[in-house]
């Protein structure tokens, strides 16, 4: 058969829709703008390893970040700042050391989730 091409088996051969459906999800998909920031966030392999570790511990100052991670202070504190700044961490000042923690408790819910799902999928 030259020319034609075949169709995947995922995709609808036919276009419909149920147009209840669509009004009534169609309505409620906006509620998601701005929570992909919190995934970028996590997608880089070493902040989620720094957020995991922030799960282990209640805070950790940046250099025992950067030692658990295996990295200098600098770039632990880059990922940390970067955590912060997406709203995932907090941090406070302690004389000359920076302790940092999760925001809060559902932050540990969504990676401890993501763990758990990831390892049932193995």
């Amino acid at each position: 058969m030259k020319g034609l091409k075949s169709v995947p088996n995922d995709v609808c051969e036919v276009f419909c829709y149920d147009e209840e459906k669509v009004k009534r999800v169609r309505k409620t998909v906006d509620r998601v703008e701005g929570v992909e920031m919190m995934f970028k966030a996590l997608a880089d392999q070493t902040r989620l390893k720094v957020a995991y570790a922030l799960l282990q511990e209640e805070e950790l100052c940046v250099c025992d970040i950067a030692n658990i991670i295996g990295t200098s202070t600098a770039n632990a504190s880059h990922h940390l700042r970067t955590l912060r700044n997406m709203g995932l961490a907090k941090y406070r000042k302690e004389g000359k050391l920076v302790f940092y923690a999760l925001k809060d408790e559902h932050i540990r819910t969504l990676i401890e989730t993501a763990l758990i799902h990831h390892e049932e999928r193995e």
